[in-house]
């Protein structure tokens, strides 16, 4: 991500600043997770009137508040507690208590669960990085941008690839229109389908595009392959950080803007130095808002690097068009 020279050096007063912060208060931060198993996770530690306070995404999902954080012994104890949804123990309460030791700006992590007779199991080690202090608000009206390119060329899936290829692939291209169509079959085994990524990576962009929902189905859009732009037939239902145009669990529409299932809706979406804007409908939803770190299912947790865009396609249908990405080089 480019900056131009102002921005540069708001952010060292600024890297400055959070330096200071953690020399007393080492563990408050926004930390990139790289969790058991390879996957994307995020935790997010807070101070407020004097107790911690922290939220947590692990790999899929939705990020959630932690059941309970302290500092003992110099290292940072992070407890949840969830219901098994499947296997012998379906229902009932496993505490997970995550351990991390500070070392710089990485975290050396170890999670261990108990079941309700206080047998351990899944014990891992994971690890994290102190990510870098949010850049300042851009500017968006003085952003220099590079030549817009199509990303789908109407004819075939040229440029695209699926970010499992031991997926099925449901992604196909019709009249000039990207459309996946996850197909299950009653009774038989179901069938994972793939999302699928651009080979290209990028920075900061703008991008335009129209999509069309089917009733109630559900997909997404991930920018530069990290935060998650929500997809879904959620006309009509109340504002929720997980309805159509959202950043997923993250940052909620301030106003509804979708249409009814089924009709083309057009999205003009920015992000730029972690910040992102949200055009639905000639609405704008999310004005210039930071993004704090990753969505579930996201290919990545460091924010700093480029990546691709990718589409969600084992949910449901959706079906894409016109879609265009103009880098943004920099601020004037």
């Amino acid at each position: 991500m480019k900056k131009n020279i102002g921005c540069v050096m708001m952010m060292l007063v600024l890297a400055t600043g959070n330096l200071c912060a953690c020399a007393d208060k080492p563990y408050i931060d926004n930390w990139a997770l790289t969790i058991p198993g390879g996957g994307a996770g995020w935790l997010g530690v807070t101070q407020e009137k004097g107790e911690l306070k922290g939220d947590i995404l692990w790999g899929g999902g939705s990020v959630t508040p932690v059941d309970s954080i302290k500092i003992e012994d110099g290292k940072l104890i992070v407890t949840r507690v969830q219901v098994q949804r499947r296997g012998p123990d379906k229902g009932k309460k496993i505490t997970e208590t995550i351990t991390a030791t500070l070392d710089g700006d990485d975290l050396k992590l170890v999670t261990v669960k108990n079941k309700p007779d206080g047998k351990q199991f899944g014990r891992a080690d994971f690890t994290g990085k102190r990510m870098s202090p949010l850049p300042p608000k851009p500017d968006l009206s003085k952003t220099t941008r590079e030549k817009p390119m199509a990303l789908f060329n109407g004819k075939n899936l040229d440029g695209w690839v699926l970010t499992n290829p031991n997926n099925a692939n449901g992604w196909v291209a019709e009249n000039g229109i990207l459309v996946n169509k996850p197909m299950q079959t009653e009774g038989k085994k179901h069938v994972a389908y793939g999302n699928l990524k651009t080979i290209a990576e990028f920075e900061d962009f703008n991008l335009k595009l129209e999509v069309n929902v089917p009733e109630k189905s559900n997909s997404g859009i991930y920018l530069r392959g990290i935060y998650e732009l929500q997809i879904l037939d959620s006309y009509g239902k109340p504002l929720d950080s997980h309805n159509m145009g959202a950043i997923y669990s993250r940052i909620t529409p301030a106003e509804s803007a979708e249409k009814p299932a089924g009709q083309w809706q057009t999205l003009d979406v920015t992000l730029l130095e972690r910040h992102v804007t949200v055009v639905l409908n000639g609405t704008t939803i999310i004005d210039n808002q930071p993004l704090l770190g990753c969505t579930g299912g996201a290919l990545g947790s460091d924010p700093m690097k480029p990546g691709p865009l990718y589409l969600q396609g084992n949910h449901g249908a959706a079906s894409f068009r016109n879609i265009v990405l103009t880098p943004i080089a920099g601020q004037r």
